[in-house]
Parts: C-alpha cells; sequence; structure tokens
C-alpha cells in the first residue's frame, strides 16, 4: 500500500439483513469517515459507498455489490482506506503517517533528538513520543514547543528552551 492510501478503519462485523458493515474508525473519528463516497481495501480496490451513518462510536456502511449478510461476513477483519486527495486538510494539520518517521531537532542548533515514533491524540494537543537510541522523549504539540514540521525535509523542529533539560542524558 502506498503513502496515498490512508489506513481509516477496520470492519469488525455485520449489521442487519442487507450486506452492510460496522467500520472502527481509526482516524477522526466516525463523523469523519462517514464522509467519504469511496473507500479503499489493501489492494487499492475502490469500494463504492451507497450509504453510511454513525451508530454510536462505529459506522454503519453499506458497499455496492455487498447484499447479503453473508458478503458483508466476508469482509469482517479487512483494514480500509482513503485516499490521500479526497482529504482536504487545513494549513498545519498534517496526517499521523506523515508525521511518523520524522526526525526531531533543535530549531535553533540543528541538534537531533531522534524520531517520532508515536502521535498520541490525548483531546487538548496531540503528543509526539520521540525515541533516541532506545529511550523514549514525550512532547507535547503546541506551538511554543513544536515550532514547524518541514515534510519535505523529513523534520519537526522543537523549541527546546522551553521544556528545559528533558533530552539530557540522564548520569
Amino acid at each position: 500500500m502506498n503513502k496515498q492510501f490512508l489506513e481509516a478503519g477496520k470492519i469488525v462485523g455485520v449489521h442487519g439483513l442487507q450486506g452492510e458493515v460496522k467500520i472502527d474508525p481509526w482516524c477522526d473519528g466516525p463523523e469523519f469517515l462517514v464522509r467519504f463516497k469511496r473507500l479503499f481495501d489493501k489492494d487499492e480496490n475502490e469500494m463504492k459507498v451507497r450509504r453510511a451513518r454513525v451508530h454510536k462510536n462505529i459506522v454503519i456502511v453499506k458497499f455496492s455489490g455487498v447484499d447479503t449478510p453473508e458478503q458483508a461476513q466476508e469482509m469482517r477483519g479487512r483494514i480500509v482506506y482513503i485516499y490521500r486527495k479526497d482529504v482536504k486538510l487545513p494549513e498545519g494539520v498534517y496526517f499521523v503517517q506523515d508525521i511518523l518517521g520524522l526526525e526531531a531537532v533543535d530549531k535553533d542548533s540543528g541538534q537531533y533528538y531522534g524520531k517520532v515514533t508515536e502521535v498520541f491524540q490525548t483531546g487538548a494537543n496531540d503528543v509526539y513520543q520521540i525515541t533516541r537510541d532506545g529511550k523514549d522523549y514525550l512532547i507535547p504539540k503546541i506551538p511554543d514547543v513544536v515550532s514547524g514540521i518541514d515534510l519535505d525535509e523529513g523534520r519537526i523542529y522543537i523549541n527546546t528552551k522551553i521544556i528545559g533539560g528533558l533530552f539530557e542524558d540522564e548520569n
């Protein structure tokens, strides 16, 4: 799967008798996922969405060509993907997939602190896990701390003056 396709959720069950499936959303929530008129499978095959709705914290989807519970059951366990160009992100908002693996460097000195290995979505702000030499550091993704992200350079820029000696080795 190339980077043009982003994991959006997993088909976790069947709903009703008309071939609808339940999708556990892995994206910004069920409300985000129901906006798409097409999803994709791992082989990049398009699956047309005839209808979709939110039910509690999952999405109920009726795909074209899936008309029985048996056909829907065959889809259970599949990961569904969205096409990157089907999403318009606001300025300064990034896909988690694009943040993972970026090098964390000091905004002033350019000193290398590690790579982004995890993004935690806490509600108030995201938290980036930076890993270096097997040790993990957590930094909040707030403007005072993360001063910039450059996907072309593969870097996030950190203002270490704000977070003090977080990256200093403990001896």
